[in-house]
């Protein structure tokens, strides 16, 4: 089956309209010197860690293994080696780009560095084109990077949905000791817009940040302490202090909108487009027409449902156009909102500042699972300059990009450390994390950036691997407690941390924590009966190093609970109201393996369980007027034994055909038994 890849397009480039101070450069100033020192990888490298000995498989469009920063194909090369599943040989050359680009940023080794430099790379081209890609392909490239013994895959592509065999291969990769990484995708900044194979537990899942240039620029509009998401349209350049100004309406931005608008020293609010049929009004038409008219800025809100990313600058420009003024893009329901309130007097306090560590608007979000979070972290992702093809060098933008700072920083610590497990380079990465903000300075929420931006310079020197590196408690109004542990190792042998603080916004949530053995136990408990998604943080500090570990905590209005006697189970469902039928998901954490049940409020189910672990149970509730849910888990220490039937329906064996094959047995010992006897 084949899918659309969620690299970066071309329409990336406008996304967060960043460019406007970009002029070409030459590439000893290239902009992955911008993004690898941002991410900390100047201190292992300074200490001589830079990949050596790491082989890397990069399942993509290819490499171009003649460029001179990637250069050799063979033992001898770069790229030592890969495979063509596209024209089925064994020349994975990239004729597209985009393999190359994320080749350059996890180990270029010329004019342009990688994170790793001394790093092997194996290409598997699975795409020739970049505007498709076979999952059949991804997962023949996983099975031989398998075979072929490497440490790290990384995945900068993927599909928008689930698919199962996609999760269950990059499962068996890390099963096999391969740390995973993988792009979120840029189908944000909508919730639940991840799909596989970054949705897998297994795997690191990379969201996008901006880079460390001058045009990595925000902007914040607040009226009487509302805050409106407002994204500077590229063009747009940093204030030296904000505007603080009217709000007025001014149409469509036109010269005919203005003229009795009274827009001096005013933040002009218009609509995006116009309202005569096929007349066309640039950006650059209204901002002109803005200024003009005295306006310190202007707003243009969409004309459709959603946000959208504006560009001053574009082909149908004046030649001597230059923006003058801020220019700011917000959404429909946000704009129709604002235009209501201007009847009365309406003053803005409206800025735009350099702000790096901002999560792209593009950048795919969660939630995945009620039971685990993803994004893990966020990288680099937006104008970042790597090689491509042909010798030459391309700034790109999207989570394809931020996905190989990452791998690389994994081969770093894959090198000083030689013995880490997948989930213990997981760790490492994700709790040194450093946490990003929106334009406001409020931590974004752990489905948008996880722990937050990578900080490789943290995870070299850090000494302790906690594990999980995130925690997820599942509590509901007859359930309003939960315990979790966490397991924390010394790489160096020391004791125990000096300081544990855990916090959350909301002041219904309590903690207590205490430390036994190797074991941190986290106790969570909710004062009022309140439902909804909350989130706090765990931060450790071992005299070194602060890590910070996500805890989100869902409460639900329902609680499923169930009762396990011999790997046989059983549910019950509590619901404070009337309910008709609850639909059951059962799923091996490990395996990943889903049984299903139901039940209704006069009929009870049982399952047999015939693996040991550690289990997911999410029921879906059918009430009179809505679907709702609740969650919960169970570790399960002894499983049920298989009957001959059940042995069977393991093998895929159809009951009639048990039941045939049986007769023919049975009729042959029959048979034979006579024969004896005649």
């Amino acid at each position: 089956m084949y899918y659309k890849i969620t690299f970066c397009l071309l329409v990336v480039l406008c996304v967060t309209l960043i460019l406007s101070n970009f002029q070409s450069k030459e590439f000893g100033e290239t902009y992955l010197e911008k993004s690898v020192p941002l991410i900390g990888a100047d201190l292992p490298r300074s200490k001589g860690f830079e990949g050596n000995g790491i082989k890397i498989a990069i399942i993509d469009t290819g490499i171009d293994y003649n460029h001179h920063d990637l250069f050799g194909f063979g033992p001898t090369g770069k790229v030592i080696g890969g495979y063509d599943f596209v024209d089925n040989d064994e020349q994975p050359m990239d004729t597209n780009g985009h393999g190359t680009e994320v080749a350059g940023i996890i180990a270029a080794d010329g004019n342009l560095k990688g994170v790793a430099p001394k790093a092997k790379l194996l290409a598997y081209r699975v795409s020739a084109t970049g505007e498709s890609v076979s999952s059949e392909f991804i997962v023949s490239a996983i099975h031989r990077a398998i075979k072929e013994k490497v440490n790290i895959i990384n995945i900068s592509l993927g599909v928008n949905k689930t698919n199962e065999e996609l999760d269950r291969a990059v499962s068996e990769a890390v099963k096999h000791g391969i740390v995973v990484v993988t792009a979120a995708g840029n189908s944000g900044p909508g919730i639940k817009t991840i799909g596989s194979p970054a949705e897998s537990i297994d795997v690191i899942t990379v969201g996008a940040s901006y880079n460390n240039i001058t045009s990595s620029i925000v902007s914040t509009l607040e009226i009487e302490k509302k805050q409106y998401e407002v994204i500077p349209m590229r063009g747009t350049t940093p204030l030296s202090e904000p505007i603080i100004g009217k709000v007025i309406f001014g149409g469509h931005g036109r010269n005919s909108d203005l003229i009795n608008a009274n827009a001096k020293n005013s933040i002009l609010l218009v609509e995006r487009g116009s309202d005569v049929k096929d007349e066309k009004v640039f950006f650059s038409e209204k901002e002109y027409n803005a200024a003009q008219s005295g306006a310190k800025a202007i707003i243009v809100y969409n004309n459709e449902p959603g946000i959208f990313f504006g560009e001053l600058v574009h082909p149908n420009s004046s030649l001597n156009y230059k923006p003058s003024i801020p220019a700011l893009s917000m959404s429909r329901d946000d704009g129709l909102a604002l235009k209501a309130t201007l009847q009365n007097e309406t003053i803005a306090n409206l800025n735009v500042f350099y702000h790096p560590d901002f999560v792209t608007p593009f950048s795919s979000r969660g939630p995945v699972s009620p039971f685990y979070i993803k994004p893990d972290m966020v990288a680099p992702g937006v104008f970042v300059n790597s090689t491509s093809i042909e010798n030459r060098y391309n700034l790109t933008s999207g989570t394809s990009f931020a996905a190989p700072h990452v791998s690389g920083a994994a081969a770093i610590l894959l090198q000083k450390n030689p013995d880490l497990k997948p989930f213990e380079i997981a760790s490492l990465l994700s709790t040194t994390s450093d946490p990003v903000s929106n334009p406001y300075g409020e931590i974004f929420p752990v489905e948008i950036a996880g722990s937050g931006r990578i900080n490789l310079e943290k995870a070299f020197s850090a000494d302790l691997i906690i594990v999980p590196h995130n925690l997820v408690f599942n509590l509901s109004l007859e359930n309003l407690t939960g315990t979790k542990s966490l397991h924390l190792k010394s790489l160096q042998g020391k004791t125990a941390p000096s300081k544990i603080e855990i916090s959350s916004e909301e002041k219904s949530i309590k903690f207590e924590h205490f430390i036994e053995d190797d074991l941190l136990y986290i106790m969570t408990s909710i004062t009022e009966q309140k439902l909804g998604d909350f989130e706090g943080m765990l931060t450790i500090n071992d005299d070194t190093t602060l890590y910070h570990i996500p805890i989100l905590i869902h409460v639900t209005k329902g609680t499923i609970k169930v009762n396990e006697k011999e790997g046989l189970l059983s549910f019950n469902l509590f619901y404070p109201e009337n309910w008709t039928y609850a639909k059951i998901s059962f799923t091996n954490r490990e395996t990943e393996e889903t049984l299903f049940t139901s039940i209704t409020p006069i009929k009870n189910s049982t399952l047999k369980v015939y693996d040991i672990g550690e289990y997911w149970i999410e029921a879906q509730i059918t009430t009179n007027n809505t679907i709702d849910n609740a969650y919960g888990t169970i570790i399960v220490n002894r499983s049920s034994e298989k009957t001959e039937f059940e042995l069977f329906e393991t093998l895929d064996i159809p009951l009639k055909q048990i039941l045939i094959i049986s007769g023919v047995l049975f009729t042959s010992v029959i048979i034979g038994l006579k024969i004896r006897r005649s």
